[in-house]
């Protein structure tokens, strides 16, 4: 066996084909991962605390039925009474609980998405359009099943408690603990499947529509870089186009997690009965305070997602 042959015999990369030419093996796609989920955890906390309130009175009116039980006349009545009950910071109650889940879910979804995007992407780290769907759908995915369910589980089930006249949670641990109690684990994975199918859509829309506008800005020069206020109107775009792809999951999601989601067998059924007894419209509850949310939310999460990429990539050499 010559020399060369006892090389590529012996070298570490022989089931790794794709890492031949690279001369690197998975730190690469690791330490961009590392940095993503980093990166995300930032993001996420910081712009939580920027949007909760449009996110609170979206809940607020996913949560209220027709007929008796009606309590809302709209976006500014709900703020209204809110205030009015509770003050301004009434507008804030159970931001603890997202804000617990705000950070792992950020980090969840850019960790996954570099990770994937680092080993699917050409020679020139740029992705096709399906590459970029794929990447943005694991990415939802992978968000979904290790912080969103649970987290958003939590928050509607506190939302939820607090329209009670006799709220029966004390702080979010106490919450957490009589949810468990109550129902079991399971207690905090309701709405799992549609949680799934809301965030999976909701990335792959997202990253879609942000790294196609970044490669049209871009044109052939791919290294040419996008200004932030750009990337923040990218993301608008994107948030935008995920809220009217899946606001009837996100509503059929949210009557899953409250307190009374036990009168649905399933996903299926939560929809079916949403159907029969409110109409076609109430799949749409809540579209224009999480459309505001949205468009906010996703401009805020890339511009300082980039951010903290960029400042990683001058000072954390892979």
């Amino acid at each position: 066996m010559d020399r060369q042959n006892l090389v590529t015999f012996l070298s570490p990369y022989k089931s790794r084909p794709w890492m031949i030419n690279s001369g690197a093996a998975a730190p690469s796609g690791g330490s961009k991962g590392l940095k993503g989920i980093i990166a995300g955890g930032i993001t996420g906390g910081i712009e939580i605390c920027i949007t909760y309130p449009t996110e609170y009175v979206k809940t607020q009116l996913q949560l209220d039925e027709k007929g008796a039980n009606k309590k809302y006349n709209g976006i500014a009545d709900c703020v209204k009474k809110t205030v009015a009950t509770n003050g301004f910071f009434g507008l804030y109650r159970g931001l603890s609980v997202l804000l617990y889940g705000s950070i792992p879910k950020s980090a969840a979804r850019f960790g996954a998405f570099e990770f994937m995007k680092t080993n699917v992407s050409d020679s020139k780290g740029q992705l096709t359009a399906g590459g970029k769907l794929f990447c943005g759908l694991g990415a939802g995915v992978c968000e979904a099943v290790l912080a969103v369910t649970p987290m958003e589980t939590i928050k509607v089930k506190f939302i939820n408690d607090l329209r009670s006249p006799n709220p029966k949670f004390k702080g979010f641990a106490h919450g957490v603990g009589q949810i468990i109690k109550a129902e079991g684990i399971s207690g905090i994975y309701k709405g799992l499947t549609p949680t799934i199918l809301k965030q999976g859509s909701n990335q792959a829309i997202r990253f879609f529509v942000v790294e196609s506008l970044r490669d049209l800005y871009k044109g052939d020069d791919i290294n040419k870089p996008v200004p932030k206020l750009v990337v923040g109107v990218f993301g608008a775009i994107a948030g935008a186009a995920s809220v009217f792809g899946n606001t009837p999951l996100d509503v059929v999601k949210t009557r899953m997690q409250g307190l009374d989601a036990a009168k649905y067998k399933n996903t299926a059924d939560c929809a079916m009965q949403i159907l029969k007894n409110e109409g076609l419209p109430a799949f749409y509850k809540g579209t224009v305070p999480r459309l505001g949310r949205v468009c906010l939310d996703v401009a805020i999460t890339f511009m300082i997602y980039d951010s903290f990429m960029d400042l990683f990539n001058k000072v954390w050499k892979d």
